[in-house]
């Protein structure tokens, strides 16, 4: 099965043109519509989802992720083999999902070779339908990578630097994910449990459910993705924290 995770939102012809290149050359692949609404740009926020869905997916299951503001330009377009597949733009896109499939094996996808085997001219501001698709499906119908481009290093691949630093009995984390219910997810997974966070001067309960506060209260807790997780009971922490994803934190665990 092929999964799809993009920022080309749901208005224009984007999402169908691209799963036509890839029925085009497999009618009988399974697709699955991770999600097409990405945050405009945020390779880090697609990064978190794709984080996610590995995680569930079978085996050899091929996940093309198009979030590509420097489509057309030097940026590499892989095919990363593992446990399961990454069809993604060399921009740090990979840096998450990476940890769950075992990687054995990258590959830069050469443009000219898929010209070739796709038989019409890729357009240089749309490789979402002429490369990663096409890609994704012609490895679903057994194309070993190495026919689509030459084995590069893992370590050449671009990733994010989401590593949690710690500075003056602090950690300085970054929101790498908010919700639609406003719970603002960030980068921490391994630590001991505390009895508060402190988040920019405000002292959070550490709970382990929602309704553990009152309707309206801040609290802290392992979220459902394994990473330390800031929520409001019924409400919005991301505005009553006022972040985004990508910005820096100053968190403290107390205990």
């Amino acid at each position: 099965m092929i999964t799809l995770t993009t920022d080309f939102g749901i208005k224009g012809p984007y999402v169908g043109e691209m799963k036509g290149a890839i029925l085009g050359i497999n009618p009988k692949a399974m697709l699955i519509d991770i999600t097409h609404s990405i945050t405009r740009h945020s390779v880090l926020e697609g990064s978190f989802v794709m984080e996610q869905v590995v995680k569930y997916y079978p085996k050899d299951t091929i996940h093309i992720g198009v979030i590509d503001p420097g489509v057309g330009t030097e940026r590499k377009a892989l095919i990363i083999e593992g446990d399961q597949f990454l069809v993604v733009p060399d921009n740090g896109l990979a840096t998450l999902p990476l940890k769950h499939i075992n990687p054995t094996a990258a590959y830069e996808i050469d443009i000219k070779k898929m010209e070739a085997i796709i038989g019409r001219k890729i357009s240089s501001t749309f490789h979402g339908r002429d490369v990663f698709g096409p890609a994704g499906a012609l490895l679903e119908l057994g194309y070993e990578p190495s026919r689509l481009g030459k084995e590069i290093s893992l370590d050449e691949i671009i990733k994010l630097d989401l590593e949690p630093k710690q500075k003056n009995g602090k950690w300085i984390l970054k929101v790498i994910y908010i919700d639609d219910f406003g719970n603002v997810i960030l980068n921490l997974e391994d630590y001991k449990r505390p009895k508060y966070v402190e988040v920019e001067g405000l002292k959070i309960p550490y709970l382990d459910t929602y309704g553990q506060v009152k309707k309206g209260e801040l609290l802290a807790l392992p979220g459902s993705h394994d990473y330390l997780e800031i929520a409001v009971n019924q409400g919005s922490a991301a505005e009553v924290l006022g972040v985004k994803v990508g910005d820096e934190l100053e968190v403290r665990l107390w205990r």
